[in-house]
C-alpha cells in the first residue's frame, strides 16, 4: 500500500533517469555507490592516413547518501480498521511526505546546471522565453525526445496566460482552460508543475570583476576587481566571461552565445580577488571543447544569476538523462513484530516498513524508510529557466 502511494506522489522525479537502480538491488553487495561512465566524445580526422585518438572516458559517481524515514505509532484498536481506512489515516500522510522529500532533494540539482535563460526575479510572460529553453538544449545537441519542463505554480500560471491565444490541439487546450494547467507536449516539452522547484539567492557582490591572467583553462577562474571584503558568490550562481562563447559539442562551432559557467562552491572575498570554482571546465581543444577562445586578461566577468542577493526561482527544462536517482533496498530486520521490504522493478522504487509492539502502552511504533541518492550526471542536457 505504501509503495503504491509513493508511485503516485513523485513529480520532478518521474522524469529522470532510473536505469542504474538495478545496480542497487542490495546495498551490501556493491557498497553505497556506483561509477557511471559518460559517453565518449571524438573528433573527426581528414585524409586517408589513420589518426587514432585516445578514448577519453569520463565518469561520475552516484552515491546513496540519503536515508529518510517517517516514524509513527498506532494502537491495537486502530489496527482493526480496514486496509483502506488504515492507509488513508496512517500510511498515506507519511508516504506523501517521504515522496515530497525525494522530489525536493532532486530539485536542488539545479546548482549543477550551467545553462540558463530568462531574467532572474521576473516570471516569463512571453512564449519566446520558454522556446529559448529548447533553443539552448538544441545548441548543445540534446535529443528532442524525453524532454520535460518542470515549473513553479506561478510560472505555470503565467505560461497558461501567455499561450492562451496560440493554436493548440483540442484536448490539451481543454485542460488549459478547465484545469488552469499546461497540457503535455507543449513548445517541445512535457510540462509538469512542481511546488518543490527551488529558489536561488544570488551572492552579494560589488565592483568591476575581471579575469586576472590571460588564457586560463580548467575548472577554476582567477579574478580580481571585486569590492574588497564586500563580495561573495554562492554555489549555483552563474557567470559569463567577455568574448568567451559556447560551442556546439558536435561541430565545436560557436553558438553565438557566451558560455555560461556555474559556481560549484561558495566563495568569499577579502581582498578584491577570488579564484572561482566553475563548471564546465574551460577547454579550448579536443573532443570535450567547451569554448571558442580562452579568457583574455582583464576580460569582464558578469554575474548572470541575478543582481546582488536577488532571490529567483529555478525552473528546469531537461532531457531525462540529465539527472539520475538511485534507490537502495534496505535490509529487513529480524526479531520485530513485522517487517517488509517492497521493491517495484519497473519504477525502481523501494520502501521498508518495520513495526514493533510496546506491551506497556498497547502501541505499535512503526517506521517507513527509504534510501536514495541524486546526481546531475549530464548537466549539459538541462537548462534553467530563471523566474
Amino acid at each position: 500500500e505504501a509503495l503504491m502511494i509513493l508511485k503516485n506522489e513523485l513529480g520532478f522525479t518521474r522524469n529522470v533517469d532510473r536505469k542504474h537502480d538495478k545496480d542497487f538491488r542490495k546495498v551490501n553487495s556493491i557498497g553505497d555507490s556506483i561509477r557511471i561512465r559518460k559517453p565518449v566524445r571524438y573528433t573527426v580526422s581528414t585524409g586517408q592516413a589513420i589518426d587514432i585518438q585516445a578514448s577519453q572516458e569520463t565518469e561520475v559517481t552516484l552515491v546513496l547518501d540519503q536515508q529518510k524515514h517517517v516514524a509513527m505509532e498506532f494502537s491495537s484498536k486502530e489496527l482493526l480498521l480496514d486496509v483502506n481506512q488504515f492507509a488513508k489515516q496512517f500510511i498515506e500522510p507519511a508516504v506523501v511526505q517521504l515522496a515530497n522529500e525525494i522530489d525536493y532533494d532532486g530539485t536542488a540539482l539545479y546548482k549543477g546546471v550551467y545553462n540558463a535563460v530568462g531574467t532572474a526575479g521576473t516570471v516569463p510572460t512571453a512564449a519566446l522565453t520558454y522556446l529559448q529553453v529548447g533553443q539552448k538544449l538544441d545548441e548543445f545537441s540534446v535529443p528532442r525526445d524525453k524532454r520535460a519542463m518542470v515549473v513553479t505554480p506561478a510560472t505555470e500560471v503565467n505560461a497558461v496566460d501567455t499561450l492562451k491565444g496560440l493554436f493548440h490541439a483540442s484536448g490539451p487546450l481543454s485542460n488549459q482552460y478547465r484545469k488552469g494547467e499546461i497540457g503535455k507536449s507543449v513548445l517541445g516539452f512535457d510540462w509538469y508543475m512542481d511546488q518543490n522547484i527551488r529558489s536561488h539567492t544570488a551572492g552579494t557582490y560589488a565592483g568591476t570583476s575581471l579575469v586576472n591572467g590571460a588564457s586560463q583553462t580548467g575548472s577554476s577562474l582567477v579574478t580580481d576587481g571585486w569590492s574588497s571584503g564586500a563580495s561573495d558568490l554562492k554555489e549555483g550562481d552563474l557567470i559569463t566571461i567577455a568574448n568567451v562563447y559556447a560551442v556546439n559539442p558536435k561541430n565545436r562551432q560557436s553558438t553565438g552565445a557566451l558560455q555560461q559557467f556555474v559556481v560549484t562552491s561558495d566563495i568569499s572575498d577579502s581582498s578584491g580577488a577570488m579564484t572561482i570554482s566553475i563548471s564546465p571546465s574551460i577547454t579550448l581543444t579536443g573532443p570535450y571543447q567547451t569554448v571558442n577562445s580562452l579568457p583574455a586578461n582583464d576580460a569582464a566577468v558578469s554575474v548572470v544569476s541575478g543582481t546582488t542577493a536577488l532571490v529567483s526561482r529555478q525552473n528546469l527544462g531537461f532531457h531525462r538523462d540529465a539527472f539520475t536517482l538511485g534507490m537502495g533496498i534496505l535490509e529487513s530486520p529480524k526479531g520485530v513484530d513485522f517487517a517488509a521490504v517492497k521493491y517495484d522493478k519497473q519504477l525502481g522504487l523501494a520502501i521498508r516498513c518495520v513495526r514493533q509492539y510496546d506491551i506497556r502502552t498497547d502501541q505499535y511504533p512503526c517506521r517507513l524508510d527509504i534510501l536514495y541518492g541524486w546526481l546531475a550526471q549530464r548537466p549539459e542536457l538541462a537548462c534553467r529557466l530563471q523566474s
